[in-house]
C-alpha cells in the first residue's frame, strides 16, 4: 500500500492570539492580568495541530503579513510545525482571549483580513504543483471569497477535485460554493446547513433536511455531510444512504474552542489516511472533540 500523503490545510484568516489569564475580571475598569501566552489560531492551524498529535503527517498553508504575520510564521516555526506561509499585502489579524474567575471565557478578534490577489496566485499556483492522489482540508473562513482576486484559487480548487481530495469546513459565501462540488467531505453545523436552505420549514429536523439537500438533482454534489449541534447528536451521510446520528460522549466542557477543529482532524485522519468508514471514523473523532471541550487549550488534552 502507498504511504497516506501529507494533508495539506488551508487557513484562509490566520489569528496572531494574545491570551491573558485573570484571577477574576469585569467589563468596565482596568484589570492587570496575572499570566499571558501568545498562540497561533485559525481552524487550519488546529487540525494540522492535532493531526500531528495523532501522528498523521500534515502541512499547514496560509496567508501571513506584517509584523504580526512574522510573530505567527515565527511561532510555527519554533513549535515544529511544517507549514507554508503566502505573503500577503496587509498584518494578519488580531485576537485577544481574556479567561478567569466567573466570567466566561471571552474572544475579541480585529477585522477579518482577506489575501491579496499576489498571495492568492501563489496558493494556486502551490496547489498546482502538488502531486496528484493528494488530501486539502479547506478549514474556517475565507474574507473576501466572492471577489475576482479569488479567480486563479477557485480554478485551483476545481482542478484539484478532479485529482485528489477535498474536505471542507467554512461556512458564507464559499460553503455556499463548495456544496456545489464533489467535495469528499463537508463537515457544517446545524446553523450552516440551515442557511443553506432558507425556505426550508423552521421545524424540519437536521436528518430530513441534509436527505433533501443530498436528494436534490443537479444542486448539491457533496459526497459525504457530517453536521454538528455542540454537545447535540452528530448527523451523517454519505452516498445514497439516508442521514445518521452518532451520540457525542458527555463531557464537563471547560472550553468548546477547538473542538470541531480537533473533529475534523480526526475525520481526516481516520476516515482518509485509515481508510475507515464514516461511521468508523465519526466513533474514533468525537471522543477526541469531547477530551477537547473537556480541557483548556485546543488540541493539548491527554489523549484518551
Amino acid at each position: 500500500m502507498n504511504p497516506t500523503p501529507a494533508i495539506l490545510t488551508l487557513t484562509g484568516n490566520l489569528l496572531w492570539e494574545r491570551t491573558l489569564d485573570f484571577p477574576a475580571w469585569a467589563p468596565g475598569r482596568t484589570q492587570r492580568a496575572t499570566g499571558d501566552s501568545f498562540q497561533v489560531g485559525g481552524k487550519g492551524i488546529n487540525v494540522a495541530k492535532m493531526l500531528r498529535r495523532l501522528g498523521a503527517p500534515s502541512r499547514a498553508l496560509c496567508f501571513t503579513g506584517g509584523a504580526t504575520g512574522d510573530d505567527c510564521a515565527a511561532w510555527l516555526r519554533a513549535q515544529g510545525f511544517d507549514f507554508h506561509a503566502f505573503a500577503s499585502d496587509r498584518p494578519t489579524r488580531l485576537g485577544l482571549v481574556v479567561r478567569g474567575g466567573a466570567q466566561p471565557e471571552t474572544t475579541f478578534f480585529s477585522p477579518d483580513v482577506p489575501p491579496s490577489a499576489e498571495a492568492l496566485r501563489a496558493c494556486a499556483d502551490y496547489l498546482d504543483a502538488q502531486p496528484a492522489g493528494g488530501i486539502l482540508a479547506i478549514c474556517g473562513s475565507i474574507p473576501g471569497w466572492s471577489e475576482p482576486r479569488f479567480d486563479p484559487l477557485r480554478a485551483a480548487l476545481e482542478r484539484w477535485m478532479a485529482r485528489g481530495t477535498l474536505a471542507v469546513d467554512t461556512y458564507g459565501p464559499p460553503l455556499a460554493w463548495f456544496v456545489a462540488r464533489p467535495v469528499a467531505l463537508l463537515k457544517i453545523n446545524a446553523t450552516e446547513l440551515r442557511s443553506l436552505a432558507p425556505a426550508a420549514p423552521a421545524g424540519l429536523s437536521a436528518p430530513a433536511l441534509i436527505d433533501a439537500l443530498a436528494a436534490e438533482p443537479g444542486r448539491w454534489a457533496v459526497r459525504a455531510w457530517i453536521v454538528t449541534d455542540g454537545p447535540q447528536p452528530v448527523w451523517f451521510r454519505e452516498a445514497t444512504l439516508p442521514a445518521r446520528s452518532v451520540q457525542p460522549p458527555k463531557v464537563h466542557e471547560v472550553s468548546p474552542t477547538g473542538s470541531g477543529d480537533v473533529l475534523l482532524a480526526g475525520l481526516l485522519h481516520a476516515h482518509f489516511g485509515q481508510r475507515l468508514s464514516l461511521a468508523e471514523a465519526l466513533a474514533y473523532a468525537m471522543p477526541l472533540a469531547a477530551a477537547n471541550a473537556a480541557h483548556p487549550g485546543v488540541a493539548d488534552f491527554p489523549l484518551p
